[in-house]
């Protein structure tokens, strides 16, 4: 049985195959919701970039899908972890800090034990 946004969601796949196509890249249709375009590094690596288009119907227990809610959801989890990232540098740079003052009393006490022999 067929979806009632397949005919929407083939729209969007055929304008994106057509984007990078206009732009020169090869583009290899991997599933009836999946392209895929090879692609190669600055360094010369090759890979592959693979676009999936799904149309999401929600949850098994009856929530519908939301997009706006998973974005913002997305959203909080990335300043979070961004958050966490930067939490963790401020404590490492206090502790070279912290590092940096003990190391030079102990040269200056280390100093003066020398100067006093």
């Amino acid at each position: 049985m067929a979806n009632k946004f397949d005919k929407v969601r083939n729209e969007f796949i055929e304008n994106v195959e057509e984007l990078f196509k206009g732009q020169d890249y090869e583009v290899l249709t991997t599933a009836s919701n999946e392209l895929c375009v090879p692609i190669v590094n600055a360094e010369g690596d090759e890979g592959y970039l693979v676009i999936t288009f799904k149309i999401p119907k929600g949850s098994r227990d009856g929530d519908v899908y939301d997009g706006y809610a998973m974005a913002e959801d997305y959203k909080m989890k990335c300043n979070a972890k961004a958050e966490k990232v930067a939490e963790a540098l401020r404590k490492k740079q206090a502790k070279i800090a912290k590092d940096e003052k003990a190391r030079a009393e102990k040269a200056r006490l280390k100093a003066e034990r020398e100067k006093g022999e």
